[in-house]
């Protein structure tokens, strides 16, 4: 079992938060880390798999247009269906997984593009690509490497936020605690 998907569940709980997956390439590959994790079901909302890049509009309100002009593996793409499975399920915090795992070229991406992507309950304020934070991943390997090295970077993208987000409350409270200053 992936200890990043026990720390994302064991911070959740203690946050009192729920997370949501929308999956692409990694097939619900992401939902079975964070299901194998101890205690899962007090954090873990659920999951969509949308392969099929029809499924990303209808399940998770991915714009179509976008969807048409630039195909599935985009980062705006998964930042939208970050927002959408994090509505749709009802959580706190939406991952989103899209990207070409090979062995073939997809929308005119290499093998080995994948946009991974995070919205919390501040990603309005972010201002950030459809309401999510994004990375880019370019992975080398096979299609197996490339689908679990997604899996593993989509949990530390929601680790990273969920630290910066946890170290951004201190400073508020530090600073309320010193009279403003």
């Amino acid at each position: 079992m992936n200890s990043r998907a026990a720390d994302v569940v064991r911070l959740l709980t203690v946050r009192g938060e729920t997370l949501a997956v929308a999956e692409s390439l990694t097939g619900g590959l992401v939902a079975a880390e964070v299901t194998a994790a101890p205690g899962a079901s007090k954090a873990f909302r659920g999951s969509v798999t949308a392969y099929a890049t029809e499924l990303k509009h209808e399940l998770l309100d991915v714009d179509a247009t976008l969807l048409a002009q630039r195909g599935a593996v985009d980062p705006q793409v998964a930042a939208q269906m970050a927002v959408g499975v994090r509505k749709a399920l009802g959580a706190d915090w939406g991952l989103a997984t899209t990207g070409v795992a090979g062995p073939e070229p997809q929308d005119g991406k290499p093998v080995g593009t994948v946009f991974v992507a995070v919205a919390g309950p501040f990603a309005a304020d972010s201002g950030s690509a459809g309401g999510g934070k994004v990375e880019a991943l370019r992975l080398n390997g096979d299609r197996a490497e490339i689908r679990m090295e997604s899996v593993r970077s989509v949990l530390a993208l929601l680790l990273k936020e969920l630290a910066s987000e946890q170290s951004g409350n201190e400073l508020a409270q530090d600073t309320e605690q010193n009279g403003g200053f």
